[in-house]
């Protein structure tokens, strides 16, 4: 079932409380770090970072943080993903998708040429959703996280 209303507004006071709240599969908690760690980077370099919670009419249903910064000193966090969450009552309704595609539109406004995101493999980790949504894995980290990107077509 897709979601009929979904749209994208900024992380706020009024939904930041909801982002916190979001649920989880089993096995998915090892994957993600939480979430008061990608809003602190909001904090720390406010000028770069984008980050949306999704919303199904009026319900939080998910959130992605993202970050644009072309002096990066690593070219894969000059335009990467930094984390996608999706309430575990709401996956597979196609909200992780619309995010995803709503960051390409983003990364397309900004003239950027494609996003790149950053991930443990393992079983129930998000590499398979990467995947899904269009990303290509393209190399690894020194801590052997894959590099996966996804092409913006102007």
């Amino acid at each position: 079932m897709i979601m009929s209303e979904l749209r994208m507004v900024e992380l706020s006071a009024a939904t930041i409380v909801a982002v916190n709240n979001l649920s989880l599969k089993p096995g998915q908690e090892q994957f993600l770090a939480p979430v008061s760690y990608g809003i602190a980077a909001t904090v720390i370099n406010p000028q770069t970072s984008w980050q949306r919670v999704v919303l199904d009419g009026e319900e939080v249903v998910g959130f992605v943080s993202a970050n644009f910064d072309e002096d990066a000193p690593e070219e894969h966090f000059r335009s990467v993903l930094w984390r996608i969450n999706v309430d575990a009552d709401d996956q597979g309704k196609g909200v992780g998708r619309f995010a995803v595609e709503q960051l390409v539109e983003e990364a397309r406004a900004r003239g950027v040429d494609h996003v790149n995101v950053i991930y443990e493999a393992g079983e129930d980790g998000p590499e398979a959703f990467f995947l899904r949504v269009g990303f290509t894995p393209v190399g690894e980290t020194e801590y052997s996280e894959v590099i996966a990107e996804i092409r913006v077509t102007p």
